[in-house]
Parts: structure tokens; sequence; C-alpha cells
């Protein structure tokens, strides 16, 4: 096992600064500026693609074989698609989630012109006192669910002299709160615990003098909740991709909070077994907490990648995260454990 010490304040401090910047799917500016600033002060010379993917070369002891670690930093969230006559928002999701895991959450609405409005997400009949049985018997939709703006407006026009319009970015509060017991809860640790493993073990490797085995492409994506985030972006010459992305926990899983899990499926199908076997070794060969998992209702950027044409090997690993696409939480053994699977992979 290579000798290198993981700076666990680096790694929590950046994921709770990283969770706490908006970064809704396609609205992704200010969470990408803040992994390039990460990324100059490892001594990398970041870029964005075109698309807006932001990459970095990591150069290896070879490059014979290039390899690439993809990780996303967009998140749910949501875009106004109607206002309504009484002034409120009807919402466009982005991202697979249940109106109920948002519902009574605090949100941000950023308008064209740069202005930050504050609001609820709230079934449109929300008081129990005066909607009493539709509070409770009606499945929430598109349709009745709204968002109540913190601003005297009853109107459609009162809201558009706001500055609101059609197709602005609606901002989840994430909620970040991390216990003296190593648990991290917020939301959308989906993917930025990845993000933050990612930045770790860079900074660890760095810190002890060691360069990745093979030339290493960072790409961190900003469209994967919508399914092709890592569709593009990637050199020609890739032979190996690897998605840190996190681990669906619940019952009839195997992945929990304190272990890295390596997924062998997912929604797509298997991964790639020789590349995900070699996975399973390097964990154990290190002594590295990690489980095994197969995830139903799942698609990662590895799985992009290969849909838009990649002929590449791709794995997919990460933290076990509870709740995924709610109110999520995960622990700091997790997250550590990640870190070290990546260090080992690029090392090896």
């Amino acid at each position: 096992m290579s000798s290198y010490r993981l700076d666990e304040n680096y790694l929590r401090e950046t994921l709770v600064t990283l969770l706490n910047i908006p970064s809704p799917t396609g609205f992704t500016d200010l969470a990408l500026d803040y992994v390039e600033q990460k990324l100059v002060e490892l001594g990398l010379e970041p870029r964005r693609t075109a698309k807006g993917v932001l990459t970095a070369k990591w150069q290896g002891r070879a490059a014979d074989a290039p390899r690439a670690l993809t990780a996303h930093v967009d998140t749910l969230g949501a875009m106004v698609k109607e206002i309504k006559a009484n002034g409120r928002l009807k919402l466009s999701k982005l991202g697979g989630f249940a109106w109920n895991a948002v519902e009574g959450e605090g949100c941000t609405v950023f308008t064209h012109e740069g202005r930050r409005i504050r609001g609820a997400i709230l079934f449109h009949h929300a008081s129990t006192h005066v909607y009493s049985s539709e509070v409770n018997q009606t499945q929430r939709s598109d349709a009745n669910m709204e968002v109540r703006l913190d601003e005297r407006t009853r109107s459609a026009q009162e809201t558009r002299e706001l500055g609101v319009e059609v197709g602005d970015f609606v901002a989840f509060d994430p909620r970040v709160e991390v216990s003296e017991s190593g648990f991290i809860r917020s939301r959308h640790l989906d993917d930025k615990a990845g993000v933050a493993c990612v930045l770790a073990a860079i900074k660890a490797m760095n810190d002890a003098s060691l360069a990745p085995a093979q030339r290493t492409t960072l790409h961190f994506s900003h469209y994967e909740e919508v399914g092709h985030g890592a569709a593009a972006g990637l050199p020609a010459d890739l032979v190996e991709l690897v998605a840190i992305d996190m681990a669906a926990i619940g019952e009839g899983q195997n992945s929990d909070e304190f272990h890295v899990t390596i997924c062998a499926q997912d929604s797509g199908g298997p991964y790639h077994h020789g590349l995900t076997r070699r996975l399973r070794n390097l964990a154990e060969a290190a002594h590295i907490p990690y489980k095994m998992d197969i995830y139903p209702y799942y698609g990662s950027d590895g799985e992009a990648y290969w849909r838009a044409g990649g002929d590449v090997k791709v794995a997919l690993f990460g933290p076990g995260v509870d709740a995924s696409h709610n109110y999520e939480r995960t622990h700091m053994d997790a997250l550590l454990a990640t870190t070290r699977l990546i260090i080992e992979y690029c090392l090896s």
C-alpha cells in the first residue's frame, strides 16, 4: 500500500462549501468555478469545453493507456414553468425526484437579471386548517405543487415585475449539517460527495509527491442528472473511465453509509467486469472497507459515455448515501474509503 495521508478537514470543508453552492442541472457555473479554483490550487490547468464541462489533464508516469475520472457537480432542481394568476410559480423538474421529497423546502429563484428571490415549495392547498382532507390524501404532482415567493405579490404581473420569468432556474436549499459522530446530512450529496473525494485524492497524492500511473483526465460534468453529462469532453485515446458517484442505500441493497461501494450493474446493465474486478482487488489489497452492489433504478456518467459510443472500459464506485434524491446522508468513513480507492486506482 502506498504511503500518503488523507486530509480529512480538506475533504469535509471542500464538500460543505460545494454543497452550499447552488448548481441545479444547467445552472452550474458557480460550482464549476469553485472546483476550477481548487484544481488550480492543486497545480493543475483546468479548461472548459464548448459544452461547459470542466476538465484537467493530470500527467502520469506513463501515457500508453490513458484514463479518466468523472464526477458531476449538477444537482436536482427545477425551472419556472408557469407564473400563476395568483403570482405563485409552477415548476418543471430537473432530474428524477418525487415532489413529496422537496415539499416544504426553501428555495431560491435566479432571475434573468441576476436577482435571487427566496421562496418555498408547497402543495397548492397547503393549509391543514383549510384543506384538511386534500392535504392528507392528494398525491403530489406537477399540477398541484407551487413556489410561494417571499415577496409582496398576488398576481402574475406583480411577480413579473420582480424580474421572474418562465425559464428561470430554481435551486433547493441543501440544509447541510455535520455531526460530531461523522455524519453529513444534506441535499445534493449526489454527487458533490464524489467531487470532494476526487479533489481530496489529488491533494493527498500531491502532498506525498505521488503521480498517477497513467495520464488521467479529470472530468467534472454538469448534465448528469438529465442523462448526458459525460457524453462528451473526454479524450479520444481513453482506455478506461471510472465514474465516482454515490451508492444507493435501501431495503434489498448491499450498500451502507460507512463503505465505498463498487457497482457491478445498474439500470443500463453490467459495468466492465475486468475493471470492476481490479477495483475489488485494489480495495482488498489496501484493506479499504468496500461493498459490492447493484442499482436497478440508477444511471451514471460512465453509462452516458458508453451510450455516446465510448469504446473504453467503464467502472463505477462511490460512497454510500442514504435517502438518495431526498434529504440525503453519508458518513466520513464512506468518503474516506472512496478517496482511498480513487488513490489506489490512480496509482495502479
